[in-house]
């Protein structure tokens, strides 16, 4: 499997890139990673490594999409940046995958200039994994699509229930449709029509109806979908908040317990593992004819390790095949 790294995006780019790629590499014997971005210090930097270069190859890009710059001017302003080169390498299949920490909005901005979406997908939408009372939750869109309409939004439960089941391993996952109120009637248009459209639609067994906010940290459901506006803020908010009570309950805790201080750090630290995201290592944008994955804009090395692993578990469980045969069978059934 060959991997386009975006190795320029990222705020502490490009040497958690390269450090991610190179123990991905050593991990994995059947990947290939092309860094893509300011060749010449990219090579330096391998070379300063140590690295033999084995598997690792390198693509020259112009310019870099700023974590602070709109997507679509961007996009237009440097079309040969380091994510543009990426997306312009798999849609010409000479990258079986795209893994970026940029400018999240430029990420999904390049994808939709391609035009690289499997067949009967609209809107391509970011699922990301999160910690529950149960385990672990999709949550779907995060980020990609802001003005989604209703059939968007069926698409995404499809789509995450399929990356629930391959991925988290959640047999026949529920679905549920994040809203203000769990009655019927509840939200806006886009809600009300979405709740109604998934009444009838082929994984209406699956479909639990409405779900409020405090319902996705309980585990209420397995996937929970909303639009990529209020997706992202729930993301963010749940980051801010996680880090906040982390670090105020441990200081708390270790203040008063001296003599368990280390106990109390080890509990808070296995806990914050379970929020950290490089964990998961990134969130793939679904319904893209090959596999995106967007990590968050602080990835470590780690986290760039993690999120080359999951392009390959993506791969390997055929979950565009399975999101495209299910679509069809949609249609069909519709």
């Amino acid at each position: 499997m060959k991997i386009a790294l975006d190795a320029m995006g990222g705020d502490h780019a490009p040497q958690p890139n390269i450090d991610g790629a190179i123990a991905a590499l050593q991990a994995d014997s059947d990947i290939e990673v092309v860094l893509v971005g300011d060749q010449p210090q990219l090579e330096s930097l391998v070379e300063q490594s140590g690295y033999s270069g084995e598997r690792l190859s390198f693509r020259a890009s112009e310019g870099v999409v700023g974590m602070e710059e709109k997507p679509t001017e961007a996009m237009r302003k440097k079309p040969n940046s380091s994510i543009a080169v990426c997306w312009k390498m798999m849609a010409a299949k000479e990258a079986d995958a795209v893994v970026s920490a940029g400018n999240t909005g430029a990420v999904v901005a390049a994808g939709l200039r391609t035009r690289l979406f499997l067949k009967g997908i609209k809107r391509p939408g970011i699922a990301t994994a999160l910690p529950t009372a149960r385990g672990k939750s999709i949550l779907m869109d995060v980020g990609a699509n802001p003005a989604a309409r209703p059939e968007h939004l069926v698409q995404y439960a499809t789509m995450g229930a399929i990356y629930a089941e391959a991925v988290l391993g959640i047999e026949n996952p529920s679905v549920g449709l994040m809203n203000i109120g769990s009655e019927d009637g509840k939200g806006n248009d886009l809600y009300r029509e979405t709740h109604q459209l998934l009444l009838s639609s082929p994984i209406k067994d699956r479909y639990i109806g409405n779900v409020e906010g405090r319902g996705l940290y309980q585990g209420e459901v397995d996937v929970l979908i909303c639009e990529g506006f209020v997706g992202n803020v729930v993301l963010k908010v749940s980051e801010g908040m996680a880090d906040f009570m982390l670090k105020a309950i441990s200081h708390q805790v270790c203040s008063q317990l001296d003599s368990e201080r280390d106990l109390a750090k080890q509990t808070f630290g296995e806990i914050g593992r379970r929020f950290e995201y490089s964990e998961e290592g990134g969130a793939p944008l679904l319904g893209i004819d090959g596999v995106c994955i967007i990590c968050h804009g602080s990835s470590n090395a780690a986290s760039i390790r993690n999120a080359l692993k999951l392009t390959r578990k993506f791969q390997d469980r055929d979950i565009n095949s399975r999101i495209v045969s299910e679509l069809s069978r949609s249609v069909g059934d519709s």
